[in-house]
């Protein structure tokens, strides 16, 4: 059989978010201004909006349920500034996808995992279906990319520094019942050259020691014939050496 799952994120209801506020942007630092609820019946209105993509999935048939990443600003931000050594208060920039300057965390001392930041949305979903479940979360290539480094001033140690707490992450995430676990890594596509060098490494340890089923989502990755190269992938034939069991 070959299994269902919803792949990115899950459209949030109208009441939750401001889509005007939130514009076009993803955001890398935190952005409470979009969301339409106060602060303190927030997560319970999270709940709520998790509840419809749990059983809007339900309803298609889809057999490996997930959150819907209702309770994020952005696929990536909510775990990217929850960590030690993250400076979100004072920002700094990079170079998107556009070549324009964004407004990105701000790396000012050893990056490690706090607190578990999204065992609590394994465990809800794990109580509201009886189907099995995926968690996502940020891949350690897209958020070193995501980030200015004023600390480690190495691209691949920032990596290597965001792959262990991935995998910190990743091991309680498993522990409350995650049966898929997905990182989203779209930079892979955007900075090539770089992820030649230590994307692999670096989603490798994120993974050490994962039992069951993993997932590397590559995004931005679609196939698109241009001249003397058949496909538009910019890296895809390198993830065959990953320890993902899916790509």
């Amino acid at each position: 059989m070959i299994e269902t799952t919803v792949v990115g994120s899950y459209p949030q209801p109208n009441w939750l978010i401001d889509r005007a506020k939130l514009g076009s942007k993803v955001p890398r630092v935190r952005a409470p201004e979009m969301w339409k609820v106060e602060e303190k019946y927030l997560e319970e209105a999270q709940d709520d909006a998790t509840l419809i993509a749990i059983r809007d999935m339900e309803r298609a048939g889809i057999d490996i349920i997930t959150d819907g990443e209702m309770r994020r600003e952005s696929y990536s931000n909510r775990f990217a500034t929850a960590l030690e050594g993250v400076d979100i208060v004072n920002p700094g920039t990079t170079i998107n996808r556009t070549g324009a300057r964004s407004v990105v965390p701000r790396i000012t001392g050893p990056i490690k995992r706090r607190f578990p930041v999204e065992v609590r949305d394994v465990e809800f979903l794990r109580k509201n279906t009886a189907s099995k479940i995926k968690i996502t979360l940020p891949g350690p290539f897209t958020m070193a990319q995501q980030a200015q480094d004023d600390y480690y001033k190495d691209e691949e140690a920032l990596a290597m520094a965001f792959a262990a707490a991935v995998n910190d992450e990743v091991r309680e995430l498993k522990a409350a019942g995650a049966d898929v676990i997905q990182l989203d890594e779209p930079w892979l596509q955007a900075r090539a050259e770089r992820a030649a060098r230590y994307g692999v490494k670096a989603i490798n340890r994120a993974l050490q020691g994962i039992a069951g089923t993993t997932v590397v989502h590559l995004c931005f990755g679609y196939a698109a014939a241009v001249k003397d190269k058949p496909s538009g992938y910019s890296f895809l034939p390198q993830l065959a050496d990953t320890t993902a069991s899916q790509i």
